[in-house]
């Protein structure tokens, strides 16, 4: 049976993706942390980072940070958040968002709903951030 994550990867389900390539892909959170809030997901369906293959954690880790350099660009926040958490979903996945206090790492403040508008606009900067900064083949139209 395929995760969530799996399903939207696969197209079965709505995702506004920043980063694609053969092994990972980026698509911004439903209840995101802050503006952009990005998950790394592997193609591969993984459940707990310890058991991924150490290639693919550094794959992971590469477009993660790609993709925070894109978000100091776009937001300029202080800090860019990196999580691994995995109980949302049994399929392993970075969280990578803007921080401007220790409170962005608390996840009973994600957002609960979230403006369609406001989230693809979101997702567009971030996308042309990371187009900008020369990840042009790895960033999907929309």
């Amino acid at each position: 049976m395929s995760t969530l994550f799996t399903k939207i990867i696969d197209g079965e389900l709505p995702g506004r993706f920043v980063w694609s390539d053969d092994r990972a892909v980026g698509f911004l959170s439903i209840n995101p942390l802050g503006p952009g809030h990005t998950l790394v997901v592997p193609r591969e369906e993984v459940d707990h980072w310890v058991d991924a293959d150490p290639e693919l954690i550094g794959h992971l880790t590469v477009v993660a940070h790609t993709i925070g350099n894109a978000m100091r660009t776009v937001w300029q926040p202080p800090r860019v958040g990196l999580i691994v958490a995995g109980f949302e979903v049994p399929h392993l996945h970075v969280h990578v968002f803007p921080a401007w206090e220790m409170g962005a790492f608390d996840f009973a403040t994600a957002a609960r709903s979230v403006d369609a508008a406001e989230q693809d606009g979101h997702a567009e900067k971030l996308r042309a951030a990371l187009r900008e900064a020369g990840h042009g083949e790895h960033v999907p139209a929309a």
